[in-house]
């Protein structure tokens, strides 16, 4: 399997996704906020880049959730925080999101055969299902107004390690960026929390008060669902 780690969606260049598997990763957190609201009974979550299109889409019964800069959008249910998104909230509802930088990822991507939703929280569930679709992978890190976040290539470090564990690395390419997070993860991994902490939005979220989201996004592999983009929704992936 070849595996191309893509360091922000300013970088991203959408032909070059045809006929792969595109995992788009925005740890804080919207990558993590769809895998938490699908885990609690969402029946799925319409990723789209403005609030217009947002409200456009909208229909009766449906949760408008999203953030701007951090800020839950003025008339929407739920912002960014995947602890907003609980089952008693979420259950057999529609959601409309729209992020800053991680429905913009997912727009980006969307020429891929397939795309995920991946976070540390379930990087290697993501990692498995890849392998199962059978195509080279593209690991697309949001970042933040197009600029890298470290806690995205991480992530991306964490999902090419559970790769190479399952299929040898003989079996696994990867160009430079993806092994320099590969190696950063192998690195950081007994201390992710720590580090997102550190990094430039885990300060800015917790300055705001999410620090029980860094907490919670910082938790890997404690999730066994993967989000796939069906008919413009993010619904979960048949385990």
């Amino acid at each position: 399997m070849h595996i191309e780690v893509v360091a922000n969606i300013g970088e991203a260049r959408s032909e070059e996704f045809l006929h792969k598997t595109v995992v788009v990763v925005d740890v804080l957190r919207a990558t993590s906020t769809i895998i938490t609201a699908l885990s609690n009974g969402s029946r799925g979550i319409v990723p789209v880049e403005t609030v217009v299109k947002a409200k456009e889409l909208y229909r009766e019964g449906d949760l408008l959730g999203g953030e701007r800069f951090c800020k839950k959008i003025p008339g929407f249910d739920f912002g960014n925080s995947p602890l907003e998104y609980t089952r008693e909230a979420v259950q057999d509802r529609r959601i409309i999101l729209t992020t800053t930088n991680g429905t913009r990822g997912i727009q980006k991507a969307l020429k891929a055969s397939h795309v995920l939703a991946g976070a540390l929280m379930n990087g290697r569930a993501c990692a498995d299902a890849a392998i199962q679709l059978g195509r080279d992978t593209v690991i697309l890190c949001a970042g933040t107004q197009d600029v890298f976040s470290l806690e995205d290539g991480l992530c991306a470090g964490l999902i090419m390690h559970e790769i190479i564990q399952k299929l040898g690395a003989e079996h696994v390419q990867a160009n430079d960026f993806g092994m320099a997070m590969h190696s950063a993860y192998l690195t950081c991994k007994h201390r992710l929390l720590d580090h997102l902490l550190s990094c430039s939005n885990g300060r800015k979220m917790k300055k705001s008060g999410f620090l029980a989201d860094i907490i919670l996004c910082a938790q890997a592999n404690i999730s066994e669902s993967v989000p796939i983009l069906e008919n413009d929704h993010m619904v979960l992936l048949p385990r």
